[in-house]
């Protein structure tokens, strides 16, 4: 499975989104990123610019190659870049909220839900993106 998610930044902080609490998906309730499943003829990028305006409805403008994890299951590619727009003009289409975090915020392993009103923990695949954050200065 090839995977494609976006670290997007704006003023500090970084764009999340909370999975639906759905049984069977990937880390259901937990904050991840947004991107998702690529199709066989999609390239990474195409892919998350494809995922990213159908879950916000974001063109996306600058997307940076970050880092490729692979495992024997997956294959995940991690992009940068920045949110061209505030968080009130994105129409979330999937998962149950987003809101924008501090990478100290995140580092806590939780992210407050305003519209659950409530802490969730990060997904593992956030916290994998996390433990490179030290990286991030150089690309933003």
């Amino acid at each position: 499975v090839e995977v494609a998610v976006a670290m997007l930044h704006r003023q500090g902080q970084w764009l999340v989104q909370l999975r639906d609490d759905i049984e069977g998906i990937v880390a259901p309730g937990c904050w991840g990123l947004f991107g998702g499943h690529l199709e066989p003829t999609e390239s990474p990028e195409e892919g998350l610019r494809r995922e990213l305006n159908e879950e916000l409805g974001l063109k996306a403008r600058e997307l940076t190659p970050w880092f490729l994890h692979q495992t024997s299951q997956r294959c995940l590619h991690v992009f940068v870049g920045p949110l061209p727009v505030p968080i009130e003009d994105l129409h979330l289409q999937e998962g149950q909220d987003l809101t924008l975090a501090s990478l100290e915020q995140l580092a806590e392993g939780s992210a407050y839900s305003p519209r659950l009103q409530e802490a969730r923990p990060l997904a593992p695949s956030l916290q994998l993106v996390l433990k490179r954050s030290h990286q991030l200065k150089e690309l933003t």
